[in-house]
């Protein structure tokens, strides 16, 4: 029991990490539809601007944690005005193969600034455990899932009641009639990007303290964003949230209970990915597209 309790809280936290990042993949897909191979390194960028506004610059912890994120959204609007907007019209591949190319140029650039070397990071969270149903859990991971839980909240007000969430929702459902009706897509654009960055540098902030550290591992986790926005529904944003939290709970089981030698938490979320494909491509809440011809 003890150990169900473990691996089902570090199960959620992992989770709902992954369901951060998948959230600001689902919305430039959802408002672009642009696939965005990138979204690992969006991670690591917010990571590695945290450690050099907190360590590096030496700004206390809460102000430098708050830039960093300020920083990572200016990221995400850079990206999108410089490389994404020009290729509007272009095929799907080609943007496929770009936001593959800026992947590779953003972990060069990380490379060239901070090195290749694991850093040392401020541990953000708190490193003591508590008891819940007999067994002991990182009180990190319990912060990691308030406040992921916190940013999904605030995301869900932004969307549900804000001037920008709302045109959001419109260009997501229908960019002629949002054209029609004088929202500036360009601009949308430019906010989806701008919130993927933030969530991915929010989950990057939080593996960075759960880890201790930072390197160019953390980036590896964004592999994990594709099995759960297919598992969810590229276009569903509750498809990202649930998402992440099967996939977390699914690695985290499979690491816990399988012998390690195989390795299977690594590979269980791919396997749900391929399986998914197989049965259901449009993922457990996507839209359900028909073309007649």
């Amino acid at each position: 029991m003890e150990k169900l309790v473990q691996l089902t809280m570090s199960g959620i936290a992992n989770g709902a990490i992954f369901a951060l990042v998948a959230l600001g993949f689902v919305l430039i897909y959802k408002s672009s539809d642009v696939i965005n191979f990138a979204q690992g390194e969006l991670l690591l960028i917010g990571a590695y601007l945290t450690y050099m506004t907190v360590e590096q610059i030496g700004i206390w912890w809460p102000a430098g944690v708050v830039v960093a994120v300020l920083l990572a959204a200016v990221v995400g609007v850079l990206i999108e005005t410089l490389v994404l907007r020009p290729l509007i019209g272009e095929p799907t591949i080609s943007v496929i193969m770009v936001t593959i190319g800026l992947s590779s140029l953003l972990r060069a650039i990380v490379g060239a600034i901070w090195g290749v070397t694991p850093r040392p990071a401020p541990q953000f969270l708190p490193r003591d455990t508590v008891t819940i149903f007999g067994a002991s859990v990182g009180v990190d991971k319990v912060w990691a899932i308030f406040l992921a839980l916190l940013l999904f909240a605030l995301l869900t007000l932004f969307f549900r009641f804000s001037r920008e969430g709302i045109a959001m929702r419109a260009v997501a459902d229908d960019q002629q009639a949002a054209l029609s009706m004088g929202i500036s897509v360009k601009r949308v654009w430019a906010v989806a990007w701008a919130i993927a960055a933030v969530t991915a540098a929010v989950g990057g902030i939080l593996l960075m303290s759960i880890f201790g550290g930072v390197s160019g591992s953390i980036a590896r986790v964004g592999l994990l964003v594709f099995p759960v926005v297919i598992l969810g529904g590229l276009d569903s944003i509750p498809g990202a949230i649930i998402g992440g939290l099967i996939i977390g709970l699914l690695q985290s089981y499979a690491g816990g209970y399988l012998p390690p030698e195989l390795g299977m938490g690594e590979v269980v979320p791919f396997i749900i990915l391929l399986l998914i494909l197989l049965v259901r491509p449009y993922g457990l809440f996507g839209q359900r597209i028909i073309e007649r011809v």
